[in-house]
C-alpha cells in the first residue's frame, strides 16, 4: 500500500464540499480536509490572476489515485483543476491501514 496526500483547490465552500463527498462517497479517498480559504496567485492563458479558493487535502493510496483524478474532473468547476499528489513516507501506521481499508474498492 502506497499512502498518498493529494492537494487541489476549489473556488468556494459549495464546490468543496461536493467534492469532499464524493471522494470519499466512492472510496477515491478515506479522509478529505476541507480548510479555511486562501488566497492564490497564478499566471493563466498569459494574464496574473488572484484568487479566493479553499484547498482539499486528499488522503488517498496510488492504487486509488486513478479514481480520485476520475472523481475531480468530474466535480471540479474548473477547466485545468490543481491536482498534485504526495508520496507519504511515515506515518501512524494504525492511521494507514485505515486509510488503505477505506479506499479499497468494495464490489
Amino acid at each position: 500500500m502506497e499512502p498518498l496526500l493529494v492537494l487541489t483547490n476549489v473556488p468556494d465552500g459549495a464546490s468543496a464540499e461536493k467534492l469532499a463527498r464524493a471522494l470519499v462517497d466512492n472510496r477515491a479517498a478515506a479522509c478529505v480536509n476541507v480548510l479555511t480559504a486562501c488566497r492564490s496567485i497564478y499566471r493563466w492563458e498569459g494574464a496574473v490572476e488572484t484568487a479566493d479558493e479553499i484547498p482539499l487535502l486528499i488522503k488517498t493510496t496510488r492504487a486509488a489515485y486513478p479514481r480520485v483524478e476520475e472523481t475531480v474532473r468530474a466535480h471540479h468547476p474548473y477547466a485545468v483543476p490543481e491536482l498534485i499528489a504526495v508520496p507519504i513516507t511515515q506515518g501512524l501506521p494504525a492511521y494507514l491501514g485505515w486509510l488503505a481499508q477505506e479506499t479499497e474498492q468494495h464490489e
